[in-house]
């Protein structure tokens, strides 16, 4: 599972996926630990934005302060 693969390599993933948005979800309702998840819809933002929007969270966000939680973008 991608989820826990990226938790264990202590990475927070980024996705476009509304499966793996209910998957954190359900991890977050039932204390499942996870990294974190940044999420954007598919039609929300450009490739660019979503750049933009991914470059500052890195170097805002702490691994501490986004795990187990769903960011979404935009910032």
């Amino acid at each position: 599972m991608l989820l826990r693969r990226a938790t264990e390599s202590g990475r927070v993933l980024f996705s476009q996926d509304a499966d793996l948005l209910r998957l954190a979800a359900s991890f977050q309702r039932l204390g499942i630990e996870f990294a974190g998840l940044l999420y954007v819809h598919q039609l929300r933002l450009n490739v660019g934005q979503v750049v933009e929007d991914l470059e500052v969270a890195a170097k805002a966000l702490d691994p501490e302060e986004i795990a187990n939680r769903i960011e979404f973008l935009p910032l």
